[in-house]
C-alpha cells in the first residue's frame, strides 16, 4: 500500500484522507471528523465494557456505566518519530469530574499497545501542572501498569473487532 501512496500528489493523500474519515464515520468507529485516535478509544472502550457514550459536549467525563461511574478515555498514538505517552490536558481535575482514566497507547498501526483503566486519585497525584495550557498533564509509562488499583485492560480492548 505505501508503494502505491508514494506517487500520489498531496491532494490526492488529503483526498484519500477525507474519504477514509467519512468511511470511519459512517462505520460507527469515530464519531467526528477529527485526528481518529481519540475518537476509536472512546469506541473501543465503550464496546469493550459496555459504556454509554456522553454526549460530545459533555465536560471532564467520555462515558458512563451502568452504575453510574464516570470515565475520561485519553489514548495516544505512538509512532517511529513521536514516541511520547503524554495524554492530552485534564482540566479541572481537583473537582473530580470523573471517577476513572481509561487510557490507551496506540501502535503506530492503531493496535492496542496498551491500555489501563486508573482511579481518579491516583492521576490526581501523578500528574503535572501546566500552566500554559491551564491543566494537568500525564503520562501512560509503563509503570502505571504496576499502581495498586490500576486495571490492565489491553487485552480486553484489543479483542474488540469494528
Amino acid at each position: 500500500m505505501i508503494t502505491e501512496l508514494e506517487h500520489k500528489s498531496v491532494s490526492d493523500l488529503l483526498a484519500l484522507h477525507a474519504e477514509v474519515s467519512a468511511r470511519l464515520r459512517s462505520s460507527g468507529a469515530v464519531r467526528s471528523s477529527n485526528n481518529p485516535a481519540g475518537d476509536y478509544a472512546e469506541t473501543l472502550f465503550c464496546r469493550a465494557f459496555g459504556w454509554d457514550m456522553a454526549a460530545s459536549s459533555e465536560k471532564g467525563y467520555d462515558a458512563l456505566d451502568r452504575e453510574g461511574l464516570r470515565y475520561q478515555i485519553k489514548s495516544r498514538r505512538l509512532t517511529a518519530s513521536n514516541t511520547s505517552r503524554q495524554l492530552s490536558a485534564l482540566r479541572n481535575l481537583e473537582a473530580k469530574p470523573f471517577d476513572f482514566l481509561a487510557g490507551v497507547l496506540f501502535s503506530s498501526d492503531y493496535s492496542v499497545f496498551k491500555a489501563a483503566i486508573i482511579p481518579h486519585d491516583l492521576v490526581l497525584k501523578n500528574t503535572r501542572v501546566s500552566t500554559h495550557t491551564n491543566s494537568r498533564l500525564f503520562h501512560l509509562r509503563d509503570a502505571v501498569w504496576a499502581w495498586q488499583n490500576v486495571r490492565d485492560v489491553t487485552l480486553t480492548l484489543a479483542r474488540v473487532k469494528i
